[in-house]
């Protein structure tokens, strides 16, 4: 006669393979990222994560002991990204294309790598109304440097074209970056109606257009 255990009939728990803490660490933010592209921020759950990780809730709270932590987290490394990327676009001499050419083409770079990853711009374009205040003052203060550059940018190209003299070098930085920004949100609020042909044509065509001299009258001639 045999005596059957019920414990040998129940299935094995698995167990996720042990990892070095910075890699468990980031493959726990690349499973709430993939929750987040579906998913609004306020809706991220520590059980969506480890079930898109692949691992048990006490192997995700060993890593981050709140979501609050996990949130946090999250954010900061897709800013940090998201403003290495910016950085990656602008121009570091504008003696080459012109600063007309060359902010067309930041622009265009722009809208290109936000349609790349929405996930992560809508962050950014479109920060959720959920979003921890430490991450807007983080956001801000990353932003102004941004606008820093920019402007060093802007005084670049007035010294550089005729065109431009005579224009204050910081609005032109607030307005280069609010336009970039503008058809960035346009592209990950509505994607399908905002292509990036779309954006980066209307961006060049506008540049071109604003930077068109303008024809002197015969009183001024």
């Amino acid at each position: 006669m045999t005596i059957s255990n019920d414990q040998d009939s129940r299935p094995r728990r698995r167990y996720a393979p042990r990892l070095p803490p910075e890699r468990r660490r980031a493959q726990l933010l690349d499973a709430a990222f993939e929750v987040l592209a579906r998913d609004e921020l306020h809706e991220l759950s520590m059980e969506a994560v480890a079930r898109a990780a692949g691992v048990g809730k006490p192997v995700l709270y060993t890593v981050f002991r709140t979501r609050s932590d996990l949130v946090a987290a999250l954010l900061t490394r897709e800013r940090e990204d998201a403003i290495k990327q910016v950085r990656e676009t602008m121009p570091t001499d504008l003696r080459d294309l012109g600063p007309t050419a060359a902010y067309a083409a930041t622009v265009s770079a722009f809208v290109r790598i936000v349609l790349e990853n929405p996930t992560r711009w809508r962050l950014i374009l479109a920060m959720p109304e959920s979003a921890p205040r430490e991450y807007r003052e983080d956001l801000r203060i990353s932003r102004a440097g941004i606008l820093a550059e920019a402007e060093t940018l802007a005084r670049a190209g007035i010294s550089l074209e005729p065109r431009l003299a005579g224009l204050d070098p910081a609005l032109l930085a607030q307005t280069m970056l609010s336009f970039a920004e503008m058809l960035g949100r346009l592209a990950v609020t509505d994607p399908e109606i905002y292509t990036s042909d779309r954006l980066s044509q209307f961006a060049n065509a506008f540049i071109a257009t604003i930077a068109r001299p303008v024809p002197q009258t015969d009183a001024e001639s």
